[in-house]
């Protein structure tokens, strides 16, 4: 495993964390809520930044305050603040992580930066904030790491800027088995394209773990009348809303209603219209 968090707790004035996930080798996982849900915190969590009070956590089977150097190696990260300053030119970057990782060559980091097309003469304060993300990507990726950790890494970005950053993590993941990634995101539709399974979390706790195909394929949004809703089979229903016409219900089982009364209108599963549901559903 190469993160595991069993009921981590940490406890701020007004919130409190209380989570449970997992990253397993060759996975990218999501991790997804809204802002104050308590994904920095949990992010804080693995990476040593803060210990839990109660529960667990582990990165490569250890708890992250005894992590070797050597292990930490292995992590790279993007954090949503923090880095390194713009002002700093991308060779006088390369040296610097030349002289912290033994795997990093300058020349050969350089090169993959143009590779993807970021000059090497101009300071990073020059970028664009798509060039940033790539960068910032490029050093995690640099260090032969065998997990990323990355929080909000497409925010504020053009489609075409996320695309890239994207087919980046997909390149990661394929070169070496065993890798995995954990990433927090607000932009739904990176996440369908790109995790395999997705966390949600809602006020430190997750309300949802779900494999992402499954999602996509299972869970559906149903638009009923009131009458409909009253008469029908309720097994596999999660969540429900009051609506203008009726009443939406979130189901998992797609397929029983599909088979079973096929002139219900629906819509397909989305993490978007998932977690509307859960956040702003009564639970059945």
């Amino acid at each position: 495993m190469l993160i595991q968090m069993e009921k981590a707790v940490k406890t701020y004035s007004g919130f409190q964390l209380n989570t449970t996930l997992e990253v397993r080798p060759g996975r990218i996982t999501g991790l997804i809520g809204r802002n104050g849900a308590g994904k920095s915190t949990a992010m804080g969590l693995i990476l040593g930044l803060m210990h839990p009070e109660k529960g667990s956590v582990r990165v490569f089977g250890k708890e992250p305050m005894t992590l070797t150097t050597e292990e930490k190696a292995r992590i790279g990260v993007v954090l949503s603040e923090g880095g390194f300053s713009e002002y700093l030119m991308p060779t006088t970057i390369a040296s610097m992580l030349e002289a912290l990782y033994p795997g990093v060559e300058k020349f050969a980091f350089l090169q993959k930066m143009q590779a993807v097309g970021l000059p090497i003469d101009k300071p990073i304060k020059d970028y664009s904030k798509g060039m940033k993300a790539r960068f910032d990507l490029l050093c995690a990726m640099s260090h032969d790491t065998d997990l990323l950790i990355l929080d909000e890494p497409t925010a504020g970005l053009d489609v075409l800027a996320r695309d890239e950053i994207l087919d980046l993590l997909r390149d990661y993941m394929a070169e070496e088995e065993g890798r995995g990634i954990l990433i927090s995101s607000h932009i739904s539709s990176d996440l369908e394209s790109l995790c395999d399974d997705l966390y949600m979390i809602e006020d430190g706790r997750i309300v949802l773990h779900e494999d992402t195909d499954r999602i996509l394929s299972e869970y559906a949004i149903l638009k009923l009348r009131t009458e409909q809703y009253e008469a029908m089979d309720k097994r596999y229903i999660c969540y429900r809303k009051k609506e203008s016409y009726g009443i939406s219900a979130l189901t998992d089982r797609k397929s029983f209603y599909v088979d079973n009364y096929p002139d219900i209108a629906m819509d397909s599963g989305s993490i978007d219209g998932v977690m509307t549901m859960i956040l702003r559903g009564e639970k059945v």
